[in-house]
């Protein structure tokens, strides 16, 4: 338990320090704990740190998890690809932004669940920053297209843009795709389009957070720094037939 509430703060201090570096406020940044194979105890743990947004990149652990957290005062977001035939899943389990829309199918699929349950979804565009084939998310190139194209879909509020970035240990490595998505936010501002309001940017995770903030995230996702190593590799958590 120590050592959660002890990762915590050592985190939230990085952002501080982070902030106070880039001139910013660090009530700008928002802390979400990346959950991914974290039990519902350690979980718990956290939450009760008071840092209450999580982020899920399986549908499965989902569903494993939510009736240990349901009673526990938390926002969930979802991370990881999502197929469509998971998307009731999505909604079933409370979660109440998915950062990882894509594609335009994706979002007619989001699109008709939602008209269905008579609700609204906040969503990020997920953005592929470092051209890499085993990531996804759309190309900066075909990402104002695709908003343009999800903006016309009254069920889902476009509220920011998420990348997850060149897997590197050199943090200069990863900064310009931090740089590009920044870029498209102000690009995407600039054009003013109807029903997008892209001020969150998801970027920047255990590693590189401090470059992340530097180049103007607003959210970082932290799982390893905080609840440990896990035992799978990256591909495990980005893989679209899981």
């Amino acid at each position: 338990m120590n050592d959660i509430n002890q990762h915590i703060q050592l985190i939230k201090s990085r952002i501080e320090s982070a902030c106070h570096k880039a001139k910013r406020n660090s009530s700008e940044v928002r802390l979400l704990l990346a959950t991914k194979t974290v039990s519902p105890e350690n979980i718990k743990i956290a939450i009760a740190s008071g840092e209450t947004l999580i982020g899920e990149n399986k549908i499965q652990e989902l569903k494993e998890k939510f009736e240990d957290l349901q009673r526990i005062p938390h926002e969930k977001h979802f991370i990881g690809h999502l197929q469509t035939n998971k998307i009731k899943d999505i909604l079933k389990y409370g979660v109440t932004c998915v950062q990882s829309l894509d594609r335009i199918e994706l979002a007619e699929k989001l699109h008709q669940r939602l008209s269905v349950e008579k609700k609204q979804l906040d969503v990020f565009i997920q953005v592929n920053t470092s051209a890499e084939e085993s990531k996804f998310g759309v190309t900066p190139e075909q990402a104002i297209e695709l908003i343009k194209s999800v903006a016309k879909f009254d069920t889902l509020k476009i509220k920011g843009l998420m990348t997850i970035g060149l897997f590197s240990a050199e943090t200069e490595k990863v900064r310009p795709c931090f740089k590009i998505l920044k870029n498209l936010q102000q690009e995407i501002i600039a054009q003013n389009i109807p029903n997008v309001d892209v001020q969150e940017l998801s970027m920047g995770m255990s590693g590189d957070l401090e470059t992340a903030i530097e180049e103007g995230a607003t959210i970082v996702r932290v799982g390893t720094a905080i609840f440990g190593q896990r035992i799978y590799p990256d591909s495990y958590y980005w893989n679209e037939q899981a």
